[in-house]
């Protein structure tokens, strides 16, 4: 059993969790993740690890689904069945110049590699997206690990309006970098691939397909890289954008649309039921 130590809302669906897992807290590295379980009837969900600080490891997470839900229900010093981690190879970082382009819940993923690339002498740039302002998270920490924060808002409401890929190509006519790291929605990825490909910029982009054992053995979360199979929890996540096929996993990823709602629609009745 984990216990939930620190619990914040962020915004309207997004859930901040601090965990007490000192073996994973000592191990994990930025890119890597955790798959963990709410309880003994619960599905195994990835969520990637966005900071360690002493014995704790955080995950921010969206209230989105049936599991994510029942997970965002509880609260500190409850307790989560099982929490296995550190999985997948962590982030390759070896860059002076890096610009980490995030969008949405991307920030909480790439946070880390912000981080763990600031405080080797890095010069961090960090683009994150979001659709309007009051959906911006971590700002003041991405502030704390980056030479530059460059927040974009698709309404204008906050920041740069228009997209990060947008704020990126602007950046790039003026600066140069030996990375991009980039995390969030498939489009978002594959967007900021085709700006840095034509300048042969290298660019990792963090993968999120459909993940169950995080051991390779069930293929659920394969993708086509570099026209074979490869798969996110033991090859990845993270992957040269330009060499992704993206089309396929956007295809792949909208598999269970309809299963994962129905889940979801049978579990928010059931909690009608308890409060009637």
């Amino acid at each position: 059993m984990t216990k939930i130590v620190n619990k914040e809302i962020l915004n309207e669906n997004t859930i901040l969790m601090d965990l007490h897992c000192p073996l994973i807290a000592q191990k994990a590295l930025a890119g890597q993740f955790v798959i963990l379980r709410v309880d003994e009837f619960g599905e195994r969900i990835p969520l990637t690890i966005s900071d360690c600080h002493q014995d704790n490891i955080r995950i921010i997470f969206q209230a989105i689904g049936k599991t994510t839900l029942k997970l965002s229900r509880l609260n500190c010093g409850d307790e989560i069945l099982d929490v296995v981690g550190p999985l997948g190879k962590p982030t390759d970082l070896n860059a002076d110049k890096v610009a980490i382009v995030l969008g949405g819940l991307g920030c909480a993923i790439g946070y880390m590699s912000a981080k763990q690339l600031y405080q080797n002498k890095a010069e961090v740039d960090i683009i994150c997206g979001f659709k309007n302002k009051d959906l911006i998270i971590l700002q003041k920490e991405m502030e704390a690990v980056s030479d530059n924060l460059y927040i974009c808002t698709d309404d204008g409401s906050y920041g740069f309006k228009g997209f990060v890929s947008d704020k990126l190509s602007e950046l790039l006519q003026e600066k140069e970098y030996d990375l991009v790291v980039t995390v969030g929605p498939l489009i978002m990825m594959k967007v900021v691939s085709k700006v840095t490909a034509p300048l042969n910029i290298k660019t990792l982009a963090s993968m999120n397909p459909i993940m169950m054992d995080g051991s390779g053995m069930c293929g659920c979360c394969r993708l086509s890289y570099e026209n074979k199979i490869k798969f996110a929890c033991v090859d990845g996540p993270d992957f040269e954008a330009d060499k992704v096929d993206f089309d396929e996993l956007m295809v792949r990823n909208n598999f269970y649309r309809q299963q994962e709602q129905q889940a979801l629609d049978h579990y928010c009745q059931l909690l009608k039921k308890e409060t009637e």
